[in-house]
């Protein structure tokens, strides 16, 4: 059950980082080139082993894992969230 939650958590994620790097705002601009490049392919990898690892220690007992990645995700899905609704 705690890997279906971290796994729906990581879905979430990655629409939000695919929605902030379609964005175009100008703040994606002060970030380094390799992540830019590509259309964020190096940004959604990390974001893809963020993920894995949170998932392959949360499955093996790590359950703290699942909580520090439900509070990365409220932290991701809070900016995203900021920075698409023209705040920042």
């Amino acid at each position: 059950m705690v890997i279906l939650i971290v796994f729906l958590l990581g879905i979430g994620n990655f629409a939000a980082h695919k929605a902030v790097l379609e964005s175009g705002h100008p703040m994606l601009d002060a970030l380094p080139s390799f992540y830019r490049t590509g259309g964020g392919r190096f940004s959604l990898w990390f974001e893809f082993f963020i993920l894995l690892a949170a998932m392959l220690l949360a499955g093996n007992g790590w359950t703290g894992m699942a909580w520090a990645y439900g509070v990365y995700s409220l932290i991701n899905f809070a900016t995203a969230w900021i920075i698409l609704s023209g705040k920042i």
